[in-house]
């Protein structure tokens, strides 16, 4: 299975970072409130990070030292080469919280 990991920038301009195997319906339980409990006292405002091609095991690993980088490096990974949203737009497209 091809598992994700992903950066969400929240409505406080905090990083919320996950893994899924389809980050359109995880992005829309976000929004919907059922996704996870982060979002209780904010609400996510939009993709920005996206990686590809990881199993259950890596996409693990990897969630967790993207968790453990500090704010400026989260950032910086954003506008990293790594990151696959301008590869993925019509993810992107669907999945962005209007305003």
């Amino acid at each position: 299975m091809n598992w994700q990991v992903y950066i969400i920038l929240c409505s406080d301009d905090s990083l919320y970072t996950g893994i899924t195997t389809d980050i359109k319906r995880r992005y829309k339980q976000h929004l919907a409130g059922t996704g996870a409990k982060y979002f209780r006292g904010r609400s996510p405002h939009r993709l920005v990070y996206l990686e590809v091609d990881h199993d259950r095991s890596s996409a693990s690993r990897r969630e967790s030292q993207i968790k453990k980088l500090r704010p400026v490096d989260k950032r910086r990974l954003i506008t990293s080469t790594d990151n696959w949203l301008e590869e993925e737009m019509e993810c992107v497209e669907v999945i962005r919280v209007p305003g």
